[in-house]
């Protein structure tokens, strides 16, 4: 049983959705505040013609306007500093950043980097809640349907099958990278595409 079917009929038309281990329930029970404001940001998104014509650079236009409504929530960036101690000895285990953190909730979102940020994402998920410091981990992608569109614009390139995809994604998901971590993932459908 999955706890998916508690996302609002309005976002669920859309984003693909996929959960691993009851996310969404967590969300909605332990944290409600969090999942209102996740719930603003997705519905206040749309993904812009203009924008994906426009190269992102280090962080892209899509990314900024997709986590603004989260920032204006006091969302943060968040890195842990974690260490390992043997024997007296500590030795310093420093996790990634996470991109948008509240609440003992970790969001990230990965639009157009290499596949591998979603092993690197998955596994940060997997040692924050085993270290109990996140309780689940949100991940926010593109649809790989997205591709066509890309590919019309002449952009295909950019966007290719070696970055981050929700094809990409769901094997690692399904495959148990992220460990016991309560995760939801939202896959960015052509159902958001405008036309601008």
């Amino acid at each position: 049983m999955t706890t998916d079917h508690l996302v609002p009929p309005d976002i669920a038309e859309l984003y693909e959705i996929h959960e691993w281990r009851n996310a969404v329930g967590i969300l909605q029970t332990a944290f409600p505040q969090e999942w209102q404001e996740i719930q603003h940001a997705l519905r206040a998104f749309r993904l812009f013609r203009s924008e994906v014509l426009t190269a992102g650079g280090s962080r892209s236009s899509i990314v900024a306007r997709l986590e603004k409504p989260l920032k204006d929530a006091d969302w943060i960036e968040r890195q842990f500093r974690t260490a390992i101690v043997v024997d007296g000895t500590e030795r310093e285990s420093p996790t990634h950043s996470v991109d948008c953190f509240k609440g003992r909730v970790a969001l990230e979102v990965e639009w157009n980097n290499k596949d591998p940020f979603f092993d690197r994402d998955l596994n940060n998920f997997r040692l924050l809640f085993d270290l109990q410091v996140i309780d689940v981990g949100v991940i926010i992608t593109r649809c790989s349907e997205l591709q066509t569109i890309f590919n019309s614009l002449g952009r295909g390139p950019s966007f290719g099958n070696s970055t981050t995809h929700m094809s990409k994604l769901l094997p690692r998901l399904r495959g148990g990278s992220g460990g016991g971590c309560p995760i939801v993932v939202f896959g960015i459908s052509e159902r958001l595409y405008i036309e601008d």
